[in-house]
């Protein structure tokens, strides 16, 4: 029971994922933003050639 409790490698297994996690977020809100603003940008030049 004494070694189950000084095993740190899931702990270690679950900080990594929750970084991953965090990542993915940030990475998922940029995209999100710059997406919606190279639409628009994209839209203009589209109106401005008819």
């Amino acid at each position: 029971m004494r070694t189950f409790f000084k095993n740190e490698s899931g702990a270690t297994a679950i900080e990594y994922g929750l970084i991953a996690a965090l990542i993915a977020v940030a990475i998922i809100g940029a995209v999100t933003a710059l997406g919606s603003n190279t639409s628009s940008t994209f839209d203009k030049v589209a109106q401005q050639m008819a």
